[in-house]
């Protein structure tokens, strides 16, 4: 377990920050910005449990400390001991998805992001999700990246979009899309 006893160190001070694994690197590296888009999402996730109850809200509560696993991964890439994300935490948001899909309304056009605030809340939480994917997928081009951590992101944003359509009465107070209107 992490313990923090000291919140300022200044060794960031220079415009550097370590990895888990002490190596030093620019703050603006790529690792580094997939790891903030990633605390991001997770911040932003956590504003959406604000709005969330009971189920939603454990679900929530779950992805956030994966999003902790996720910067673990990230930021220790080749180390063959390091904390992973793994298939089974991918099989648990299909999961999520099958159950919370399997009563919506069905679609017929695409959904624009609102409706209530529980849903507007997690359609943003969505957005800031697929941007950490893209950072952590760029990142990939370059450096190894735990392709399970790709997968995981992808499937969770799948998992907020059903979430804010689940707290939109089931997707029946959606906002659809009209295409021209």
């Amino acid at each position: 377990m992490v313990k923090l006893t000291k919140i300022y160190t200044r060794g960031g001070d220079g415009g550097e920050t370590s990895l888990a694994s002490g190596q030093r690197v620019a703050k603006h590296a790529p690792r580094i910005r997939a790891c903030g888009e990633v605390d991001e999402a997770n911040a932003a996730i956590g504003m959406a449990r604000a709005d969330a109850a009971g189920e939603t809200n454990v679900i929530l509560a779950t992805v956030q400390n994966d999003l902790f696993d996720v910067g673990a991964d990230l930021t220790l890439p080749e180390s063959e001991t390091a904390l992973r994300i793994t298939p089974a935490q991918v099989d648990r948001l299909e999961k999520i998805i099958d159950q919370f899909n399997a009563d919506l309304a069905p679609l017929d056009s695409f959904v624009l992001p609102g409706g209530s605030e529980a849903a507007a809340s997690l359609h943003f939480a969505r957005t800031v999700v697929r941007r950490a994917e893209r950072a952590v997928t760029a990142l990939g081009e370059t450096e190894p990246v735990n392709p399970h951590v790709v997968r995981y992101l992808n499937r969770l944003s799948d998992v907020l979009f059903v979430l804010a359509r689940h707290a939109n009465d089931r997707g029946r107070g959606d906002i659809l899309w009209k295409p021209g209107g």
